[in-house]
């Protein structure tokens, strides 16, 4: 049987950072780009979404588990939907670490997020401290398995997933291709123990400090398909030469 071939996928995660004229820039760069060989999504902050014309692909940098509610200062996944979202970006380490999102938390919002159609971009990933101590595969095992134990390994074939080592989130150090490939590689292992279809489907990406300089090479890698991209989506032509460093 023939190996899948998994569609690239590039992210851009602005995280609390741009401006009206980088919206503007980015959707020029996007229009007159040939990147009909992946799919891009733009995640700008919340304000921002609505300012994107049609034609860029849209995802949120969160969204609360809940539908709506007393909840202040929360965004709930239906009104992601209002300003065209498709994606959603659920438990990047940042929000693992400021907010205290526990892995039951997490599984709950991608949980919300299928309910409503978005396509969760689930976020896993260590820190130096775990990889050191030798429990990086169980860290990243449990991760998982919270996300499995809510909504079941079959939704997972609906669900983006992105590797994110914390130790290379903007610290300019960045995971060898070897060692992103190693953790990609166990993380689809490990979801083929109970359904290998989807395992070999689910398209992971990798984000930690990937820029137009190293991504070929990050992205060459058997088991890794395109990248959560943090600082240089901030850059449209640094952006643009990683989009295209994920043709096939």
């Amino acid at each position: 049987m023939p190996a899948p071939t998994r569609r690239p996928i590039v992210a851009g995660n602005w995280k609390m950072n741009g401006n009206k004229p980088l919206v503007d820039l980015m959707q020029n760069q996007l229009e007159q780009a040939d990147l009909a060989h992946l799919d891009v999504v733009i995640c700008p902050p919340f304000p921002y979404l609505g300012l994107f014309k049609s034609g860029v692909t849209l995802g949120a940098q969160n969204m609360s588990s809940f539908e709506s509610g007393a909840h202040t200062g929360e965004i709930s996944g239906l009104m992601l939907t209002e300003f065209a979202c498709r994606y959603v970006i659920v438990g990047h380490s940042e929000r693992r670490a400021d907010n205290n999102e526990s892995n039951d938390e997490v599984a709950l919002k991608v949980a919300a997020a299928l309910k409503i159609k978005l396509t969760p971009i689930l976020c896993i990933g260590e820190s130096d401290s775990v990889r050191e101590s030798g429990k990086l595969f169980d860290f990243i095992a449990a991760q998982l398995d919270a996300v499995i134990k809510q909504i079941g390994i079959t939704q997972f074939s609906k669900i983006v997933l992105a590797y994110e080592p914390i130790w290379a989130i903007g610290t300019g150090k960045t995971a060898s291709p070897a060692q992103a490939q190693e953790v990609h590689q166990f993380i689809r292992e490990h979801l083929a123990k109970q359904d290998k279809h989807v395992a070999a489907n689910i398209q992971i990406l990798y984000g930690g400090s990937v820029k137009g300089s190293n991504a070929k090479e990050l992205f060459s890698q058997q088991d890794v398909d395109g990248g959560l991209i943090g600082g240089a989506s901030l850059d449209p032509d640094d952006f643009l030469s990683i989009c295209l460093a994920a043709k096939q």
